[in-house]
């Protein structure tokens, strides 16, 4: 697939690494695995000097010597013989004073699993050479909690050693469009909108997908559901090392919410745990996996809450594949591809509500996005659109299909919303519905 997206990025990456012709830059990236992250940085550094190094669990000798290899290779001068990833880095920083160059090292937080010590040594370098040196120093990884503690962690040794953070995230809506269009000129909404509900924009499953020639709902299906498929361990191999020996707990309560049981008291009762407030903390502040969905412009103190999984593709893979894993072991995804298809319609609706917030976000036209609903689960608007700066607020419900659209029920809910958000009496009030039409 060809190289879409990332306009912003690739700009900040090229003026980093032309910032780095003058003294050294440190810059992290951090994105889920599949997202891109060392495709981007080969893209932006095409062209240029750069090594780069894979960080895999190896000794710290045997990687050393991987990489001098690797660096002798693109740079074309002599490295030598370490041991220690500190000493490599000190020696590729001397040589960086007379010859600037790029070193891209992937899966960065893999060092601190090979050797605790590294991390520190590796500040102990930088804050030594940096000022005198002209190296472009690109970090990448994968595993969230690990380089949020590296890098942002004041008690960490890296802690604001990194000039940029980068944090990659998924296609936009409108590069999700023109990836179908490019591939199927004469794709449907209901296609655009099974790749989105499915892959989130993630670049890798994307591509699976294109390249498969699947752009349609059932083939997605028929790739996804099928045997020795790709999908089957994805969710588990993205997440297991993240969570470590309790991963059951957190991929019981990840299925809770997959399945809209999305409220504490609810989760508790599912999962049979008496107390997962600390497991919902840290899959949203450690793992940012989930995030918490209040009422529109209700109080930060609120205890209307309700939790939901962040990423679309893990959203679908709890769904589907981790709940009916027993369907994927006894060799029957014909029946579970059944499933999916039987409860798409519900599954997708839900995915439309967060294409159109999606959309709005990226429009830059509001200042608050969200939705709406009382303390009983009641007065439900899907979607509520406001800007301070006009004081405009547009509030509408989502369908698939506009004849299920009930303008006289949506007007019961806006005057509700409005009776409880006073402060809200002075804006130009708009009501509005969206379907897959509106795509």
């Amino acid at each position: 697939m060809i190289f879409y997206n990332r306009e912003s990025e690739l700009q900040l990456l090229r003026e980093i690494g032309e910032a780095s012709m003058e003294s050294s830059r440190m810059t992290v990236m951090v994105g889920r695995r599949r997202i891109g992250k060392t495709k981007l940085l080969l893209h932006a550094t095409e062209g240029r000097p750069s090594a780069y190094f894979f960080v895999s669990r190896k000794s710290e000798s045997i990687l050393c010597r991987q990489f001098a290899e690797e660096a002798e290779r693109a740079l074309g001068v002599p490295i030598g013989a370490y041991t220690r990833i500190a000493d490599l880095l000190e020696h590729l920083m001397r040589i960086s004073q007379n010859m600037p160059f790029t070193l891209i090292i992937d899966e960065f937080q893999e060092l601190s699993n090979i050797n605790p010590s590294i991390i520190g040594d590796i500040q102990r370098v930088w804050d030594l050479h940096k000022d005198r040196s002209r190296i472009n120093l690109l970090l990448s990884g994968s595993v969230y909690s690990m380089m949020h503690r590296i890098f942002e962690d004041e008690k960490e040794p890296l802690f604001s050693r990194a000039s940029n953070i980068i944090r990659l995230d998924v296609f936009r809506t409108d590069v999700l469009k023109g990836i179908l269009a490019d591939h199927n000129p004469h794709y449907t909404n209901e296609d655009l909108l099974a790749l989105y509900s499915i892959t989130g924009g993630v670049p890798w499953y994307v591509e699976l997908l294109m390249g498969a020639k699947a752009y349609t709902l059932k083939m997605m299906a028929d790739v996804i559901f099928c045997d020795n498929s790709l999908f089957v361990n994805e969710g588990k191999n993205l997440l297991i090392e993240e969570f470590g020996k309790d991963y059951s707990i957190y991929f019981s309560i990840l299925e809770c919410i997959a399945h809209g049981i999305n409220m504490r008291g609810e989760i508790e009762t599912a999962v049979g745990v008496a107390e997962v407030g600390g497991y919902l903390c840290k899959l949203e502040k450690s793992y940012n996996l989930i995030r918490q969905m209040r009422p529109i412009f209700s109080k930060a103190s609120s205890k209307t809450v309700r939790y939901y999984i962040a990423d679309n593709f893990l959203t679908f893979w709890f769904r589907f594949f981790y709940k009916h894993m027993n369907y994927v072991e006894s060799g029957s995804m014909g029946l579970l591809k059944q499933i999916f298809l039987r409860d798409y319609p519900t599954f997708s609706g839900m995915m439309l509500e967060r294409y159109f917030r999606q959309q709005a976000k990226e429009s830059g036209l509001y200042t608050s996005i969200g939705n709406f609903w009382d303390r009983k689960g009641g007065h439900e608007m899907d979607i509520i659109l406001a800007n301070e700066l006009d004081r405009t607020l547009r509030m509408g419900e989502v369908k698939r299909q506009a004849k299920y659209f009930n303008p006289r029920l949506l007007q019961e809910k806006s005057e509700y919303f409005l009776s409880v958000n006073p402060q809200l009496h002075s804006y130009r009030c708009e009501l509005f519905s969206l379907d897959m039409d509106d795509m």
